[in-house]
Order: C-alpha cells, then structure tokens, then sequence
C-alpha cells in the first residue's frame, strides 16, 4: 500500500542543519513537523583564521557541542564537502564535517549528509541554484522572521530543510 502525504506520521522533530567549512560553519536549527518547518536558531562560528588548523577544529568542535546541548536536537544533517574545485579546501571541510559527525556521535543522534546540489534541489528544486536563490527559497520555507543574515546560516537552514523533506520521502514507502 503506498502512503499519502496525509497519512505521514507528523512529529515534530528538531534538526540541526550544518554548513561545514574551518573558517565559517554555518549552523542552522529548525523543528520540522512533517513538511513544515519552523526557524528555531541559527549562526555563524568564525575560529581565527590564522589558528592552526588543529585550534580551529577543537573552536568548532566546542562551539558545535555547545548548539547541541542547547537546543537538544533529534537528528543532525550536513553538507557533504565538493571537491572539484580546490582539493585542499575540499580536505579542510572534511575534517570540519567529520568534527560534526564527532560531536553527533558524542551525543547518540543520526547524522545524514547530502550533497550540495540535494540541498539546491530539495530546497529550489534546481541543483545548480545560486546561493542567493537558496537564500530567498530558505526565507520562504521559514517565513520573514527567521533571524538569519548570512549566507552560511541559510545554508545551514537549507541542509536542515533538506533533511525534513527526505524524512516525508522516506516515511511515503510501499507497505504490504
């Protein structure tokens, strides 16, 4: 039997949506009740750029652990590194995510990643969008008084509402 959007289990869940990166992280947090999501927090961790890369990991490592117990979210989503363009930069957002998954492992919560153009395509339904296409489409999804400013918090909301509409898709399964 296959489900109707109707018939999907409804139940809030609060995710944590992470845009990965060792200079800004961006870090996004919504309650996701079936396809509607609600802005709860969001921000943007800055570590010193000219710390070592193992200072600015532990920085982000706190300043995540710290959103966590905060805001005591179910699941965690983040964004998985491109690496086309620049190898090393790809590397830095790896270790970046992996410090995430650390820190979702810490706290016994899934951790789900997606890919850039999932992210465009859930929220624009365009895999190539612009930032600021992703950005207009998260203040849409979030209504105006979603309290963000910068491109890394939209982004970070984008991977969370990501996250929320993959969980109706995977709830809308063929049942015998």
């Amino acid at each position: 039997m296959l489900l109707s959007l109707g018939e999907v289990e409804a139940t809030v869940m609060r995710i944590i949506g992470i845009d990965p990166g060792t200079y800004h992280m961006g870090i996004g947090v919504v309650d996701a009740d079936g396809a509607d999501c609600t802005y709860v927090y969001s921000e943007v961790v800055s570590p010193t750029k000219n710390s070592p890369m193992s200072q600015r990991l532990r920085y982000l490592y706190h300043a995540v652990s710290d959103v966590v117990s905060r805001w005591n979210p179910d699941e965690l989503a983040v964004e998985e590194p491109f690496a086309a363009r620049n190898v090393k930069s790809a590397m830095a957002i790896g270790h970046a995510q992996a410090v995430v998954m650390l820190v979702a492992a810490e706290n016994e919560m899934p951790v789900l990643t997606y890919a850039p153009t999932q992210i465009k395509q859930a929220v624009t339904d365009y895999g190539g969008s612009s930032k600021e296409q992703v950005q207009e489409m998260v203040r849409i999804f979030l209504g105006e008084d979603a309290e963000y400013e910068t491109s890394d918090e939209s982004d970070a909301l984008a991977v969370a509402i990501c996250h929320a509409s993959s969980n109706i898709i995977s709830q809308l399964v063929i049942k015998e």
